[in-house]
């Protein structure tokens, strides 16, 4: 493990203070820690399209507008590869919230979820990406082959 030593300012120490325990953190190692991920996250995904993800895509719609549960049904299985999972949660008489969980590059990703959030009825969507190395996995002669979606960072 490599060791780094950081100075801030005090102003900005006490703040970076204040937010790590508001934030629940304990030490200032995991929240820098934390704080570099993401940085590392970011950059490989604005320079990284074509690698992989696991991503979550969360949206509000009202199910009463026409044909849009339908709609959205129909562009998560024309997009059946990317789609591992939906949850659908009732919120009241009106409106919906649906979390999918996606798998596949970061521009097939992001390209699905611009489709999805865009569609006429939707609100508050917001996509959450995270990098991944994907392994194809065959653990002895008699298994079936699986994926293997390992984080990045």
């Amino acid at each position: 493990m490599e060791r780094l030593t950081i100075s801030l300012d005090d102003r900005l120490s006490k703040q970076f203070e204040a937010v790590m325990h508001k934030r629940g953190y304990f030490n200032r190692s995991e929240a820098i820690r934390d704080l570099i991920r993401d940085m590392v996250e970011s950059v490989r995904l604005e320079e990284h399209v074509e690698g992989h993800c696991m991503a979550t895509l969360s949206y509000i719609y009202n199910h009463h507008e026409r044909e849009l549960a339908s709609s959205l049904t129909s562009t998560q299985h024309d997009h059946h590869n990317l789609t591992l999972s939906t949850m659908h949660v009732h919120m009241d008489h009106d409106n919906c919230l649906e979390v999918t969980i996606l798998r596949g590059t970061i521009r097939d990703v992001t390209d699905f979820a611009n489709l999805v959030t865009a569609t006429p009825g939707v609100r508050h969507g917001k996509l959450h990406l995270l990098p991944v190395d994907i392994v194809q996995e065959q653990h002895s002669p008699d298994s079936e082959p699986h994926v293997h979606s390992n984080p990045l960072t």
